[in-house]
């Protein structure tokens, strides 16, 4: 599959090659996410998961299902109601020595922790001149949904993105998903993980073997030569879509499906543009100072010479999310809206 196909794998105990099977079991995006948590809590019994019911409900997506039974109240921790008093007690426990991973029912509720992450986690090591570290996950569901409206379904990476201090990646397939959360959790320092509520339910390909995907490292998840599509989690699956449509027209795409966006590869993002010297980009979240802006910034002060028509950027309108079903749809990306940045930097309108 597509996110197979040029996976960049990497990592102290594993394969660099996984081969090409035929019996690699396809599972879905909360499935590959638990076997992450559980395959790491049986390695290291300092990682524990506390959030608003990821214990006896089983989590709000039902990402930690069994993972109670397994482990038992100690190590996974249903807390009440109240992001910033929980998140600072894991902020508390990782600069002790212990591994949380924090489940933010959705980033929405994430925004009553943020002095914790930003004044707290993503500062101790640096206020404590290395002394301390602060090994620990923050992740939860991110970005439009449906039917909920202004409060409940907003893309807020850029939020995080901005701070030093804190590593940032969002995974578009189960693959990625559990690659990129194993390393996560491996890490020394704070990192957020957004998964995008809609992708729960979407199934991939994920090897047996265990794996690691580095930060930093961009996935082209499919070779093109007339223009760069770049973009990240959920939204990737409709840049493909998109390709797909684009391919009819003779227009033939590269998508970059970004994974990491605090760091950035940039290494990638220039090859591509470089080699088709045109570059759209799609962010499901608002245009003014987000992932997409900033990247398109990059690409135009860094590819200056290789760009044949101005950068593009596909984002959501800048208004809060409306409740109508049409009207939010409306207001997202959409194929339609990434054909036609596409055929304005081919000029082919």
């Amino acid at each position: 599959m597509f996110w197979r196909e040029r996976a960049q794998i990497a990592g102290p105990i594993l394969t660099a090659d996984l081969k090409e099977t035929e019996t690699m079991p396809e599972i879905q995006m909360r499935e590959a996410i638990r076997q992450a948590m559980d395959e790491e809590m049986a390695r290291d019994g300092n990682v524990f998961l506390l959030g608003e019911e990821v214990g006896q409900y089983n989590g709000a997506y039902k990402v930690s299902k069994g993972l109670l039974d397994k482990y038992g109240e100690r190590r996974v921790l249903d807390t009440p109601i109240a992001e910033l008093g929980f998140t600072g007690l894991a902020v508390g426990a990782a600069s002790v020595g212990l591994r949380p991973i924090v489940e933010w029912m959705t980033f929405n509720f994430a925004l009553l922790a943020l002095d914790q992450v930003v004044n707290n986690a993503a500062k101790l090591r640096h206020m404590s001149g290395g002394q301390l570290k602060v090994p620990i996950v923050f992740r939860g569901g991110n970005g439009p949904a449906e039917y909920l409206s202004s409060q409940h379904s907003q893309a807020l990476q850029s939020y995080f993105v901005h701070v030093p201090g804190i590593k940032v990646i969002s995974p578009s397939t189960p693959y990625d998903a559990k690659g990129l959360l194993k390393t996560a959790i491996r890490d020394d320092n704070p990192v957020v993980m957004f998964e995008s509520e809609m992708t729960y339910g979407l199934t991939g390909e994920v090897p047996e073997e265990e794996y690691l995907i580095p930060f930093g490292k961009a996935d082209i998840k499919r070779q093109g030569s007339d223009v760069t599509i770049i973009s990240f989690s959920k939204p990737v699956h409709m840049v493909l879509k998109a390709a797909e449509v684009l391919a009819e027209m003779g227009i033939d795409a590269e998508v970059v499906d970004l994974r990491s966006l605090r760091p950035l590869d940039e290494k990638t993002i220039y090859a591509s543009v470089a080699k088709t010297n045109r570059a759209v980009i799609v962010d499901e979240a608002w245009p003014m100072a987000s992932v997409g802006s900033h990247v398109g910034w990059l690409i135009s002060r860094n590819c200056f010479d290789d760009l044949d028509a101005p950068v593009e950027l596909v984002a959501s309108e800048d208004v809060p999310m409306p409740y109508n079903h049409t009207l939010e749809l409306a207001v997202q990306p959409t194929v339609e809206k990434i054909v036609a940045a596409v055929k304005r930097v081919s000029y082919k309108e």
